[in-house]
């Protein structure tokens, strides 16, 4: 019962983050997309006069970037000053950002939708810590089970935010973040109640664990590195298919918020029925797996290449396949070999290169997507197809491990 208590208080902390952060994903593409095309501007969409796809870009730039602060320090945080009391900060302060986003949007304000994107991606980089938690408590094949179950949560958030938007989409713009931020308060109300008080923190302040602490400090070390490097590249092409498919539909299918939004849920209701059963026990070698899967992902994000919409549609709903699968495979695997590192600052590493990706690709689409959407894509199944050699080559290679 206690464990049980436990898992299902992570994977809704889990939900509610992820639900929250990927709500704009359907609802910017049109918005910024439409202005060329119907020439509606407005003060979110027309900022200083930039082309609305630099604007476009730049949008989803800012949450990853908060999201790298976050998730490099809030792990390490946790681990010297325990789970519940930065659970409970980060949560509310979540909450707040979103309804920043809502008044952003409102009135039209394009550098306070960046303030406010910011600061709730700095705030939801709780997820090293939820499956740090989880790490710490948990053993054997439970462990292995309830870090899928908690992948599968965060990938549910980027079926349930986008269905969320297209849903509540008519009855206003800042409807689906006033009801994320009630969501994450909920959260907030759940942790208190679930999770016991930790004793008081004694030793260096706050500041002097981010600075001393922070999960790239991991990098020091030859295995951690290599897994830093071979997991950015991974996560540079699932970033651009997250950020950019959706724009994609938008250029080849005409596809509006509420289009948008069904593709995704039939996409994350595949990775998330996946991720349920991604995390038994397997005999194979961890890595050689990881990078079958990997290759899996890349010819998937290659499809939308081919700027052919019923092939791209196929590419997008079976990405989820082995994307789910390989997250459940590299993160048991990091937990397991590098958990005496502390698991706070193993898995904020792991999320970390996650928002790294974030900003390197859409920062990469702001260029490319002026000349054509289809070159991040492919440059994003280049990367992950890259990674996937990584580590078939690091399997091969027992002195690295």
């Amino acid at each position: 019962m206690k464990n049980a208590l436990l898992i299902a208080t992570a994977c809704l902390l889990g939900l509610l983050s992820t639900t929250g952060a990927s709500l704009p994903y359907p609802i910017l593409p049109p918005l910024f997309a439409g202005v060329e095309t119907a020439g509606a501007a407005n003060g979110l969409t027309s900022f200083l006069n930039l082309p609305p796809k630099l604007l476009f870009a730049i949008a989803l730039m800012v949450n990853p970037i908060g999201l790298l602060i976050g998730t490099a320090v809030l792990g390490s945080l946790s681990d010297r000053f325990g789970r519940r009391p930065l659970l409970l900060w980060t949560a509310a302060g979540a909450a707040v950002g979103h309804v920043l986003t809502a008044w952003a949007l409102a009135m039209g304000s394009y550098p306070l939708f960046l303030l406010a994107r910011f600061g709730t991606g700095l705030l939801e980089g709780q997820g090293a810590i939820v499956r740090a938690m989880l790490a710490d408590r948990l053993e054997g094949p439970v462990r292995n089970h309830a870090l899928s179950w908690l992948n599968g949560s965060f990938t549910l958030g980027w079926l349930f935010g986008p269905l969320l938007a297209g849903l509540t989409i008519a009855f206003g713009i800042t409807v689906p973040f006033y009801i994320a931020a009630g969501a994450l308060l909920l959260g907030t109300a759940l942790v208190a109640i679930s999770l016991k008080r930790e004793p008081s923190a004694h030793g260096p302040g706050w500041w002097a664990v981010a600075r001393e602490k922070h999960a790239f400090n991991l990098l020091r070390h030859d295995g951690l590195r290599m897994l830093f490097v071979v997991q950015l590249a991974y996560t540079c092409g699932v970033t651009a298919f997250y950020e950019f498919y959706p724009l994609w539909l938008v250029e080849v299918g005409r596809y509006d918020t509420r289009a948008i939004s069904l593709v995704n849920v039939g996409m994350c209701a595949l990775m998330s029925f996946t991720a349920v059963f991604a995390g038994r026990q397997n005999r194979d070698d961890p890595l050689r797996r990881a990078a079958f899967l990997a290759v899996a992902v890349a010819l998937a994000i290659a499809s939308l290449g081919t700027g052919q919409l019923w092939i791209g549609l196929a590419g997008i709903m079976l990405f989820g396949l082995p994307h789910a699968c390989y997250n459940a495979v590299i993160q048991v695997w990091a937990a397991d070999r590098f958990g005496g590192h502390g698991q706070g600052a193993v898995m904020g590493l792991l999320s970390t290169t996650f928002c790294l990706a974030n900003i390197l690709m859409a920062a990469a689409g702001a260029v490319l997507t002026l000349f054509d959407t289809r070159l991040v894509l492919v440059a994003g199944a280049m990367l992950t197809a890259w990674a996937a050699m990584r580590m078939r080559a690091w399997s091969r290679a027992p002195a690295l491990q």
